[in-house]
């Protein structure tokens, strides 16, 4: 149906475009071209006393052919505005896929009595998911193929591939409409074949219970796409049991199982309160137990081990910590402290080992790796020599295994696997992932710096560039911004950022508060009433760059996505003279209208992160900020935004919607392009090469704005 549309393109403007815009685009010695611009029915929102008026919200709706032919028309822009970039396109695409090798293997990891690995083959999109009993010399047995799945579909990706205890039945989720909504399929390992077992709306994960025949999964709700319920299905039924529901609309929910695989576990869980349901895994019919009942702002997460649970929580501890309790007194008055909540440490991970106990650590905002003998209480960090790296724990199924496997990278160090023996605390690289192409670390330098925000707080940034890279104050330089939800944006590589920094840009992380790169309290301080400190953060990074002649904002670019995305609409309206472009991916940026819009997917549960705008306090602040409200008539930097019609995280109206705002009001001659993927959704297309397609056109984007 939407190719339909792009074949018919020209007929379909009519029904859209009022008038061509009468700014000019000029880019160059390219001759002006005129964009589409979006009809205007205006919408009037009244809350708390306040008029909004929207005059695109009629782009919400999907299946208009007016809001299809809209997003047509951007891509045909697009495509006309960049089409003498298109052979440096074909080139940064070339290049990018030339750096992966194409028939590759994941290292190997043993579980019971298998070892499992994926690999790619020559010229296919997919993985293959593979083991060997017993040894890796044994006979190799592919247990799925994705790109059999991908046949016939423009997306596929496969997650929660889940195997029974007894090695036999294999369970895995499947989507091809890149909306999150996986279909669990069920496949006989012993003979080969899929069962006619389907189920369909879930996240795709699964779990098993110890008979080898039940399956505990989640389900989604069909409007909201939240997980609100749990429910056990047992081969060969058609009807599945719901064991949970959960009623609260801010909180989600998720099926795990212990280490030890003796325990089922439902996690329920919002932005700062959680609770746990346990049940033995050898007895799927009974009922789930809390495990502690939830309490506002107490967070905690279990594992387990021989006759005691751990759990990592930040009940009065901040920056968390580790405790114990009993297998049958799990409440919290039963808790005993292991590990103490410590001000300049945070505690973000564990990972059980028979004699072991590895902790995952934050510090000054690196990672950091502990490896703590339960024997004899002695403990030891991993050394990491870079200024700027990531360090994280690996696939680590066994309990009696000897090794931990770790993962470790850097700005300038490729990913790489290592096996760390517990008892000898030697290293051994398993793997690192190889670059074609005659890629050499030693011809490029990373550093790490800190900025100083408007309130004083010192903000870490994390730079790469070649050894060649000119700090005169006019070399461009990209600027990458996320801070949200405490997730933490690391040092990692990226082969494909090697198509900028050998034209001689720099990279750059701005690990702004949102985030948790600096422990719990770089979250607190970057959300909710503080959430502008993550814009002004960001700026701030950006000014520091400047005047350490890194660059100058003839030469500096900004790139984020989803709610970094957001950032990059709140620095274009707070700091747009800043700037020569931006990339904003799937951006979060019509803030009110989502967050009172509980039918959209993610909203109640977001409250916790962002407001409830229907509180006034909360609606004012949010209006303060969102980038779509505050689209004013000025100058703004040369911008590509860009997302996916199927996106179930950030709705491609926010972004489109956004577009035509800019393009109303906006004052300059700067080039403004929106880019949708009509088969994608919010990680864009699927498949290890197709992807590189849309970072080809952001590079191109970017070289064209540095007249290259």
């Amino acid at each position: 149906m939407l190719k339909n549309f792009q074949g018919n393109i020209l007929l379909l403007l009519g029904t859209v475009l009022l008038s061509c815009n009468e700014k000019k685009h000029t880019m160059n010695d390219q001759a002006d071209i005129k964009p589409p611009v979006a009809e205007k029915i205006p919408k009037e929102f009244n809350i708390h006393g306040d008029k909004r008026i929207d005059n695109y919200y009629w782009m919400n709706e999907r299946e208009n052919p007016k809001v299809l032919a809209w997003l047509n028309a951007e891509n045909a822009y697009v495509d006309t505005i960049l089409s003498p970039q298109k052979k440096l396109q074909e080139q940064l695409f070339d290049e990018m896929k030339s750096r992966i090798k194409e028939t590759d293997m994941s290292v190997p990891y043993l579980k019971n009595g298998f070892y499992y690995y994926t690999r790619f083959e020559t010229g296919r999109e997919y993985p293959v998911y593979c083991r060997k009993k017993g040894s890796l010399e044994a006979p190799e047995q592919v247990i799925l193929n994705v790109n059999d799945l991908a046949a016939g579909h423009e997306y596929c990706q496969v997650t929660g591939v889940s195997i029974s205890p007894d090695a036999t039945m294999m369970a895995y989720g499947l989507d091809t409409v890149s909306r999150r909504q996986y279909v669990i399929h069920i496949k006989n390992l012993e003979t080969n074949e899929t069962l006619t077992d389907v189920i369909r709306q879930t996240d795709g994960t699964s779990v098993w219970a110890g008979d080898n025949k039940t399956l505990f999964y989640t389900r989604k709700d069909t409007v909201t796409l939240r997980s609100d319920r749990v429910l056990r299905h047992t081969l060969g039924t058609p009807t599945d049991k719901e064991v949970f529901h959960e009623a609260d609309e801010t909180f989600d929910v998720d099926v795990t199982k212990t280490k030890s695989g003796k325990y089922i576990v439902i996690n329920s869980g919002s932005t700062l309160s959680s609770e746990s349901r346990i049940l033995d895994a050898s007895k799927p019919n009974e009922a789930f137990r809390v495990f502690h009942p939830r309490e506002k702002n107490m967070l905690y997460s279990i594992d387990h081990r021989d006759d005691k649970f751990y759990i990592v929580t930040n009940w009065e501890a901040l920056n968390f910590r580790l405790m114990e309790s009993p297998l049958d007194k799990t409440a919290r008055q039963n808790w005993k402290e292991l590990i103490p909540n410590r001000p300049d440490v945070l505690l973000e991970g564990l990972e059980l080992f028979k004699d072991f106990t590895v902790l995952e650590e934050r510090k000054g905002g690196l990672t950091m790796i502990r490896v703590i003998n339960d024997k004899t209480h002695a403990d030891k960090y991993l050394p990491f020599a870079e200024p700027a790296y990531d360090a994280s724990v690996g696939q680590n199924p066994e309990m009696d295994s000897k090794e931990l496997r770790y993962n470790y990278t850097s700005l300038i160090t490729p990913n790489s696997v290592y096996d760390y023996n517990l008892e000898t605390g030697k290293s051994e690289l398993k793997r690192q992932q190889e670059v074609l192409g005659g890629y050499d670390p030693k011809d490029y330098t990373s550093e790490r710096l800190f900025a100083t925000a408007s309130d004083g707080t010192k903000i870490p940034v994390s730079i790469v560039y070649k050894k060649t890279f000119e700090k005169n104050g006019k070399s461009p330089l990209l600027l990458y911004g996320y801070g949200s939800y405490g997730v933490s944006t690391n040092c990692t590589f990226r082969s494909n950022m090697l198509s900028l920094l050998d034209r001689g840009f720099a990279f750059a992380i701005a690990h702004v508060r949102g985030g948790q790169e600096m422990g719990r309290q770089w979250y607190e301080d970057g959300k909710m009433m503080k959430k502008k400190n993550t814009f002004t953060d960001f700026i701030s990074c950006a000014n520091f760059l400047v005047a350490s002649h890194y660059t100058d904002s003839a030469h500096l670019y900004a790139m984020g996505g989803s709610a970094g995305g957001l950032l990059m609409g709140a620095v274009a309206n707070m700091a747009p003279q800043l700037f020569h472009g931006i990339i904003a991916q799937v951006p979060f940026v019509d803030v009110i209208t989502t967050m009172l819009d509980e039918t959209i997917p993610l909203t109640t549960s977001e409250f916790d992160e962002w407001g409830n705008p229907k509180n006034k306090d909360a609606y004012d602040y949010m209006k303060s900020y969102s980038p779509y409200d505050n689209v004013t008539a000025k100058a703004y930097p040369n911008m590509l935004v860009t997302t996916g019609l199927h996106d179930s995280q950030v709705q491609y109206f926010e972004p489109a919607k956004w577009v035509a705002k800019l393009r109303e009001l906006k004052t300059d001659h700067n080039l403004l392009l929106l880019q949708t993927n009509m088969d994608g959704g919010h990680g864009g297309a699927s498949g290890r090469f197709k992807s590189l397609k849309l970072v080809a056109l952001e590079y191109a984007f970017l070289l064209k704005l540095e007249g290259k």
